[in-house]
């Protein structure tokens, strides 16, 4: 039996993470869970689970389930040191960081230095620090298995496949909720309209990421570093049905996907149960005959702004993808709130990323303090 601490137990992909443990209870067990604040999902969970250690984002919470759980055997903690204890927790075998933004970093460096598998749903870890994370893996033998749809699908085409015959990744993209809309109907669109994702369902801030194409953009700077691909050799393809996660070509010109239906419980049980493959019962099986036809679109710069920023950004490297992710978790949560419009999300991250001296190299304490300078300027710019 694996044992899981689940880091982010209550959003999209950590709802689904437990899914996907409550359905193989003879193969999984979660031993270690974080949580923010939604007392809802996690008190449930706790119940349901009975990990050995439990985390939230606040004293407040944190008081209430100490209340709620006494003498229940269960340890508790809170904040940010609250995550790295349970992504060190004694009894994981497997840390799935799920968690949002870029508090994930330092708690998957902590799970890596034990040498944990880590099943990576946590972006911002990658993009902020990708050759540190990619470092440190390789110097504790630590593996990185991805949790996103397209870095699964890419993960799963490489299984038995020399790495150097790769010759691009093609990361598919479904284009958001406005990919019907000319940029010049998107000035007055409201958050209501930006959370209607057609294909996935996901956590509001992804959902608008994927809206600006912003999304995507971290997922190219994802796959740099998971599979140490040039930007020059990664392409983005808009695919309007999702049916088609990812694919490589290889150096012969051929081509190879990954298909299924838009469930993320399958990379989900993939990076849990890899390099085997179990039954998953509750998602639904893939009917090509369904669809009749599958539509792609080349991936538009002028129209995706912020794709065009992450790639920018990425090839610039250094500090600079840490300021890009960011300056988005700060406009996206701003548009989220009604303080700005949908398209002042790319003009604060613009204004970020030229505001930024570029840093090569920089160390844990460098990516910190860049991704807190970089909040405060954009945050000054709202007022």
């Amino acid at each position: 039996m694996k044992k899981i601490s689940l880091l982010g137990a209550t959003g999209s992909i950590g709802i689904q993470t437990l899914e996907v443990i409550a359905e193989h209870p003879e193969e999984f067990e979660l031993s270690a869970m974080t949580f923010g604040s939604n007392l809802d999902a996690g008190i449930p969970a706790i119940k349901k689970f009975h990990p050995k250690f439990v985390s939230v984002r606040d004293r407040d919470i944190y008081e209430k389930l100490l209340s709620e759980f006494a003498g229940s055997g269960i340890s508790f903690a809170h904040g940010d040191e609250g995550n790295i204890e349970a992504a060190v927790h004694g009894e994981a075998d497997i840390v799935v960081n799920a968690l949002l933004g870029s508090v994930g970093l330092l708690p998957t460096l902590k799970a890596i230095e034990l040498g944990r598998t880590i099943a990576i749903a946590n972006k911002e870890t990658l993009v902020t620090a990708g050759h540190l994370v990619t470092e440190h893996a390789k110097k504790y033998n630590a593996v990185l298995l991805p949790v996103d749809s397209e870095h699964s699908a890419i993960y799963q085409c490489l299984q038995g496949e020399d790495p150097a015959s790769i010759s691009r990744l093609i990361v598919t993209a479904s284009g958001g909720s406005f990919r019907d809309r000319a940029r010049e109907e998107l000035k007055d669109v409201s958050v209501e309209d930006a959370l209607k994702h057609p294909n996935w369902s996901m956590g509001a801030k992804i959902t608008i990421d994927s809206a600006t194409m912003m999304n995507k953009g971290l997922e190219v700077i994802e796959a740099h570093w998971l599979f140490g691909i040039p930007y020059e050799e990664i392409d983005v393809l808009l695919h309007r049905e999702s049916i088609i996660h990812s694919m490589v070509e290889f150096h012969d010109g051929s081509v190879k996907a990954q298909l299924g239906t838009p469930d993320m419980k399958v990379p989900i049980q993939y990076a849990l149960t890899y390099p085997e493959r179990m039954p998953l019962k509750s998602t639904e099986r893939l009917n090509l005959w369904d669809y009749g036809q599958l539509h792609f679109a080349k991936a538009d710069f002028s129209r995706y702004r912020c794709l065009q920023f992450a790639y920018e950004s990425g090839k610039i490297g250094g500090t600079m993808p840490a300021v890009l992710n960011a300056a988005n978790e700060v406009a996206a949560a701003s548009f989220l709130s009604g303080e700005i419009t949908f398209l002042e999300i790319e003009e604060l991250i613009e204004r970020a990323l030229l505001n930024h001296e570029v840093q090569k190299n920089p160390d844990l304490e460098t990516i910190q303090l860049t991704d807190a300078e970089t909040r405060r300027y954009v945050r000054s710019l709202l007022k």
